[in-house]
């Protein structure tokens, strides 16, 4: 029986391709790990900002627009802007105001280039400047709401320069009337609305996505659901005020949840595949992504689904922005955060609670493949891609731009908007995920081969990274953290799943060091100990079984402080049994150095087969091609 490498459990780890050795170079991880959000160039604003998407015009430049204001999100003064940038985001040129801070609340645009160069610019804007609406008692007194930001009209202004300035005139798009605005407390005659997706164009037809919202309560947000804004003559018409415009789907109910899914159907993002279909991802309240296909350019839509790894499993994903792009070169990217199930779609308070956990973000590959009725992507398993060291923050709403053969992404919590480049190396593994071949070696500083052991053995332990150092460039000798990181891999069979049970160990006498063992659930449980700060956490229950060989991988990655668990093959993202298949741990933990013996078990209960210790995280990726010393 062959042991293969679990493709998750290099995933966690994951993101982090670098070897970082000794307290020097973890000082030059610190300075250079690209997935630290505070790491990225920072995009100007005027304190709120939102929705920093960009597209590149035909002089060269690097055109951003952005929902900003003085204050938070859904104040009045809240506005869009747009600025320029020649040099990749590293210096941008003054912002221009579309829409002035002292008009109506103007918000959540979007961008659209024509084969021409014009650029069309897509929000909501308050135009009767209503300062109430209507919602509901509770959460809001009397019923009234004073966020008055997403209802109104959706309209476009347009430039032909560039960017530099913008038409005078803004332009209305009839959107057609639905079953979610007839039932909304006005009937349908003020309409509740927003949108986030990505405008796009195929063959000569202008698409610019749409969530209709049914109204507000509790989690602002009641209901919605997507729709798509056809018109084929956008670009060529010569007053844009005269283009003809389509709502999409046919029908009277645009893209909603699964059957029996919840309520919440928003923030559309969509694709156009090599065969023309149209593929539309966007998030629910259900604890997953939800995801449909067109073969009629948005006129019907099959059944939607919840979205899934390539192997079969469901994906994970709360109440917040997930993107999915078709790059350049033929393959996707989506953008999620790798958590919920029904935890959220259970939860007391699900419509609140599922905004919450938007760091770190994960990122999926996607290929083409051939479906019943068309093409369809399959994802892999996914990677660390971006963290804030405060777990708190919440990223989200990213745009992604190509620029020879570069990626960037954008991204804000909602008062910094950061540009980030992304390491191309990392994503062009990802994207090889499903057949890589050449095992990983980087880092590997122990590679036991057991070949079967019953009895336990001894040898000498691996050097530890440090994961907290004192900085002695400060006058106090402050401690900061490094992004270290370490994975260790284990093939064994136990014959009985003993509580207690140690696999590996390489504690001390004062109990310092770090340990794996058969938890009380009868599943792998890693721990560690510096002497003043201990961590442990467990693969998910109900994967081993007694008599059947299994591998598993344990990923620490000093970056995001996170510990993950791969298990045969399968990243650990908590199934049904908890909202999380990942853990943390402390940033104030320092080192899980021990003894200097590893102690490899597990005597007499079955049979070691190999361990390894790479003092990195490895990505998936890479552990997907270490199946191959496994055979």
């Amino acid at each position: 029986m062959n042991i293969k490498l679990s493709p998750n459990h290099s995933l966690f780890v994951g993101l982090l391709f670098w070897t970082f050795a000794g307290n020097a170079a973890s000082a030059l991880a610190q300075a250079t790990d690209w997935r630290n959000i505070e790491n990225g160039l920072v995009i100007p604003d005027k304190s709120y900002s939102d929705q920093p998407y960009i597209v590149k015009t035909d002089d060269g430049a690097w055109l951003c627009v952005m929902t900003t204001g003085a204050g938070h999100e859904g104040a009045s003064g809240q506005h869009i802007i747009s600025q320029r940038s020649f040099d990749r985001g590293l210096t941008w040129e003054g912002m221009v105001e579309i829409e002035p801070a002292d008009g109506p609340e103007a918000s959540y645009a979007v961008l659209l280039k024509a084969p021409s160069g014009r650029l069309f610019v897509f929000y909501n804007h308050n135009t009767d400047n209503l300062r109430e609406v209507k919602g509901e008692d509770p959460p809001y007194k009397d019923g009234i709401v004073r966020r008055v930001d997403s209802q109104g009209y959706f309209v476009f202004k347009y430039s032909d320069d560039h960017g530099k300035s913008w038409s005078e005139d803004r332009y209305t798009i009839p959107v057609r009337e639905f079953e979610i605005d007839r039932n909304n407390p006005y009937q349908g005659d003020i309409r509740f609305f927003w949108n986030v997706g990505r405008a796009f164009s195929h063959k000569g037809t202008a698409f610019v996505p749409l969530t209709k919202v049914g109204g507000f309560g509790n989690g602002f947000f009641t209901s919605n659901e997507g729709v798509l804004l056809k018109s084929e003559d956008l670009f060529t018409v010569k007053d844009p005020a005269e283009a003809a415009w389509q709502t999409l789907p046919e029908g009277d109910i645009g893209l909603r949840t699964p059957e029996n899914g919840g309520p919440i159907a928003a923030e559309h993002s969509y694709s156009v595949l090599s065969d023309g279909s149209f593929f539309v991802v966007y998030r629910s309240l259900d604890g997953h992504p939800v995801y449909s296909y067109s073969r009629d350019q948005g006129k019907t839509w099959d059944p939607p689904q919840y979205m899934r790894y390539a192997d079969g499993r469901l994906m994970k994903h709360p109440r917040a922005a997930n993107f999915a792009w078709k790059c350049q070169n033929g393959k996707f990217l989506y953008w999620f955060h790798n958590h919920g199930g029904r935890f959220i779609r259970e939860h007391p308070n699900p419509g609140a609670i599922g905004y919450n956990d938007r760091n770190p973000v994960w990122i999926a590959g996607g290929k083409e493949v051939d479906g019943d009725a068309g093409k369809i992507i399959q994802w892999s398993q996914p990677e660390i891609l971006l963290y804030d060291d405060d777990p708190l923050i919440r990223i989200s709403y990213p745009d992604l731009i190509e620029e020879e053969r570069n990626y960037y992404m954008t991204e804000t919590q909602k008062d910094i908007a950061r540009l980030h480049q992304i390491d191309t190396s990392f994503l062009n593994k990802l994207w090889h995920q499903f057949d890589a071949v050449s095992p990983v070696k980087d880092g590997l500083k122990i590679d036991w081969p057991g070949e079967g052991s019953t009895l336990p053995a001894e040898l000498p332990a691996p050097a530890m990274p440090s994961f907290r150092i004192r900085d002695a460039n400060t006058a106090d000798y402050r401690g900061r953290n490094t992004t270290n990181g370490f994975t260790i891999e284990m093939g064994f069979v136990l014959h009985e799943l003993r509580e207690g049970q140690v696999l590996a160990d390489t504690r001390d006498a004062s109990g310092k060091g770090w340990w794996i063992s058969i938890s009380e659930n009868e599943t792998v449980e890693f721990q560690m100990n510096d002497g003043q700060t201990g961590a442990v956490w467990n693969a998910d229950p109900g994967l081993l079984k007694a008599g059947k060989r299994h591998q598993v991988s344990i990923i620490l990655d000093g970056g995001p402080k996170i510990i993950a668990f791969v298990v045969d093959g399968h990243f650990n993202d908590g199934g049904e049994d908890r909202q999380f298949g990942w853990g943390r741990f402390s940033p104030y933990f320092q080192s899980a150095a021990g003894s200097s013996t590893l102690r490899i078990g597990p005597a007499l209960n079955g049979e070691v087969h190999y361990l390894r210790f790479f003092d990195r995280a490895l990505m998936v990726t890479e552990a997907l091609a270490n199946q191959g010393l496994s055979e």
